[in-house]
């Protein structure tokens, strides 16, 4: 069975996407810590990340560490970066931009509105 992050990635569950290429795509979390809460996912469906084929895995952590600097940059927020690996049994990587009021495991509740207005800041273009 597909996970919910292979879902997101065929197109048969919406998201809030702010990048993708052939090997990867990050989208915000619904049940965001922090605004900007970003889930980065290699669209290969492997469940823990060091069973990632080593080309998966590279291509997964350059598009963390990009989106990562963009998010520093238009954020103006240090970027926490979490890999639990038990949520979803597939690999994926949390950028969490960090704020005064961030609480550890408590989650934002966002309009729909708001999603879009963070996602249009994070979308990052690929060259």
């Amino acid at each position: 069975m597909s996970s919910v992050f292979t879902k997101i990635i065929n197109g048969e569950i919406p998201c809030y996407k702010i990048y993708e290429d052939d090997k990867v795509i990050a989208f915000l979390d619904i049940a965001p810590e922090t605004k900007g809460h970003t889930l980065v996912v290699p669209k290969n469906e492997v469940d823990k990340i060091y069973d990632l084929p080593d080309e998966d895995f590279n291509a997964l952590m350059q598009v963390a560490k990009k989106l990562s600097v963009h998010m520093e940059k238009v954020l103006g927020a240090r970027t926490l970066w979490k890999v639990i690996g038990t949520d979803v049994p597939h690999t994926h990587v949390h950028l969490m931009p960090q704020s005064d009021t961030w609480q550890y495991g408590k989650t934002l509740e966002l309009t729909p509105e708001e999603f879009e207005e963070i996602r249009q800041k994070l979308v990052y273009e690929t060259e």
